[in-house]
C-alpha cells in the first residue's frame, strides 16, 4: 500500500488516484526572470523521482509543470534591459523570457531530469485564462473594478483549508500593498489593468494580463482535468498560491482540485535562507558544474523531500565520496559479472532467488511506499555493497542480482547514467579478498616502520576507496572492516 502525505488533511493517507492506473500530475515550475537555481533543481528532481517510482510501481503518469513567463520580475529585468541597450520594451520582455526559457531547459539537461510531458507556457493560455475569469465573474465569485478583475476569497466558504488558518489570521504578518479597487483587503487580482510600457492581452476587461495564480488553474484543469491525483510544490507556495488555486478552480468546477498535496521542503545555506544579497546566492548551473549533477542528486536524497535541506560544502564533499564508493563497487560487480551495468533501465529483472536481495528489495518498496522516503531507500544502496562484501564466494548469478537490485535503485532516482566512476586510472577495482587486504597492511606496517608514512597512507587510502577500513589499536595491532 502506498501512502503520500496529503498537505490539505495534514496526515499519511492510502494513494488511490481517481481512475486507477492513471495518475495526472501538476507541478508548479520556474518564473523565467533568472538562472534556476538549487531549490529550484531539489523541486525538479523531487518530482522527477516520484513521477519514476509511480511508473516503476505501474501507474500510467502524466506529468504537467507550467512555465511562468509574464510577471512583475520578469517585466522589471525587461525594463532594464531596455533601458540599458536602447530597444523596446516589447523587444526587451522577449529576449528576457527567451533567454531564461532556454536556461532552463539547460538546466533540467544538465541535472539529467525529463522534461514534464506537458510544459505549458503562461502567455500561450491567456485565451483560456479568460474565459475562466469570466465564468467567475458570473457565478459571482469575482467582480470588475476599473480594468481589474479580484476574487472575492469570503465567498468561497472553505478558503484557508489547505494552510489550516482562519481567513481573518492569514494576512498575520504579512505586508498587503493598499489597493483602493477591492471590495475586501483580501481579495487577490485574477486580471491585472495594462500599465503603461508593460506587456499586455485584449480582454473583456480592458487590456492588462491575468495574475499569477489564475494560471495554474487553468493549465491544470485544460490539460489533466477538473480533478487532479496529485498537486506538488514547495512549502512556500502553500500561502496564497495554492491557497488560491484551490479557491479559484473549486468555486467554478464545484469538485475538489486535487486529491493530494505534496509540498517539499526549503533550501539553505549554511543554515541561512539562499539570498544573492547575502551573497550565499548558487545557480544550478554553478553547482552541476563544481560538483556534478550526481552530488547534487545524492545531497537532494539525503533528506527527506518534506524536511528542509541545507547545503554546505562539507555536506557536498561527503556527498561526493559517497558518489565515488558506488562508482567503485559498480566496477568491482562489473569485474564478477562480466556484464556493464549501462544506462538503460527498462527490462530490469525484478525478481530474486536469492532472500538477501528479496529482503532488500521490500525493504527499499517499503520505503519508497510510506511516502517517497528517499533517505532510507537510497540507504538500500549501502546494504547491498555490505551483502555482496559479506559473500564473495558466491556464484556469478549471485552478483547479477546485486547488479540488478542496484540499478533498480539508481534508475529510480534518475541517476542511472552513472557518471560516478572515479577517474584515477591505475586503481585496483576488483574486489579486494580476505589474503590480499591481509598482505596490503604486513606491507603497511613494513613501510611505518621505515618511516614512509606517506606511502603508508596511500595503502589505507586504496582500500578505503574499496570499501576496506582500517583501524589501528593500541596495541599496535591493524584490524580492518568492510564498509
Amino acid at each position: 500500500m502506498m501512502r503520500i502525505y496529503n498537505t490539505l488533511t495534514n496526515r499519511k493517507e492510502e494513494f488511490k488516484p481517481l481512475n486507477y492506473p492513471y495518475v495526472n500530475m501538476y507541478t508548479c515550475g520556474v518564473t523565467v526572470y533568472d538562472d534556476c537555481h538549487i531549490g529550484h533543481g531539489r523541486s525538479l528532481y523531487i518530482f522527477e523521482v516520484v513521477r519514476r517510482y509511480l511508473k516503476f510501481r505501474g501507474y500510467k503518469v502524466k506529468l504537467v509543470r507550467n512555465i511562468t513567463d509574464v510577471d512583475d520580475k520578469i517585466i522589471n529585468k525587461a525594463k532594464e534591459l531596455s533601458r540599458k541597450e536602447g530597444i523596446s520594451l516589447k523587444d526587451a520582455f522577449g529576449r528576457v523570457r527567451n533567454r531564461y526559457i532556454k536556461s532552463y531547459y539547460a538546466d533540467l539537461n544538465d541535472l539529467g531530469v525529463a522534461k514534464a510531458d506537458i510544459e505549458p507556457l503562461a502567455t500561450d493560455n491567456i485565451p483560456m485564462m479568460v474565459s475562466f475569469i469570466e465564468k467567475l465573474i458570473e457565478k459571482g465569485f469575482a467582480y470588475r473594478k476599473g480594468g481589474n478583475v479580484y476574487f472575492r476569497i469570503r465567498k468561497f466558504k472553505d478558503y484557508g483549508k489547505l494552510s489550516g488558518r482562519k481567513i481573518d489570521d492569514l494576512f498575520s504578518g504579512v505586508r498587503i500593498e493598499p489597493d483602493p479597487l477591492k471590495e475586501d483587503v483580501l481579495d487577490f487580482a485574477l486580471w491585472k489593468e495594462r500599465k503603461d510600457d508593460e506587456p499586455s492581452w485584449n480582454s473583456p476587461f480592458g487590456e492588462g494580463r491575468p495574475g499569477w495564480h489564475i494560471e495554474c488553474s487553468v493549465m491544470a484543469n485544460r490539460f489533466l482535468g477538473e480533478t487532479l491525483d496529485i498537486h506538488g510544490g514547495g512549502k512556500d507556495l502553500i500561502f496564497p498560491h495554492h491557497e488560491n488555486e484551490i479557491a479559484q478552480s473549486e468555486a467554478l468546477l464545484e469538485k475538489p482540485f486535487s486529491l493530494y498535496w505534496m509540498h517539499h521542503g526549503l533550501l539553505t545555506i549554511g543554515g541561512r535562507k539562499m539570498s544573492k544579497s547575502l551573497g550565499n546566492f548558487i545557480t544550478l548551473k554553478e553547482a552541476v558544474a563544481k560538483h556534478s549533477a550526481e552530488v547534487i542528486k545524492i545531497a537532494y536524497l539525503s533528506t527527506h523531500y518534506r524536511s528542509p535541506l541545507d547545503f554546505s560544502e562539507e555536506k557536498l564533499k561527503e556527498c561526493k565520496r559517497v558518489k565515488e564508493r558506488i562508482g567503485v563497487f559498480l566496477k568491482q560487480l562489473e569485474s564478477r559479472t562480466e556484464t556493464q551495468i549501462g544506462s538503460d533501465c527498462k527490462n530490469i529483472p525484478h525478481r530474486f532467488s536469492y532472500k538477501e536481495f528479496d529482503g532488500l528489495y521490500a525493504k527499499f518498496i517499503e520505503a519508497m511506499d510510506d511516502d517517497f522516503n528517499t533517505p532510507l531507500g537510497f540507504s538500500v544502496v549501502f546494504d547491498i555493497v555490505k551483502v555482496v562484501n559479506e559473500n564473495l564466494d558466491k556464484t556469478k548469478q549471485f552478483f547479477l542480482e546485486a547488479q540488478n537490485l542496484l540499478k533498480i535503485i539508481l534508475c529510480i532516482f534518475s541517476i542511472e547514467k552513472l557518471a560516478c566512476y572515479p577517474t584515477v586510472e591505475d586503481i585496483n577495482l576488483s574486489l579486494p579478498s580476505d589474503e590480499e587486504i591481509n598482505n596490503k597492511i604486513a606491507l603497511r606496517a613494513s613501510l611505518r616502520k621505515q618511516g614512509k608514512f606517506k606511502e603508508a597512507d596511500a595503502i589505507r587510502s586504496e582500500l578505503l576507496s574499496k570499501g576496506i577500513v582500517l583501524e589501528d589499536q593500541p596495541t599496535g595491532k591493524t584490524i580492518w572492516y568492510r564498509k
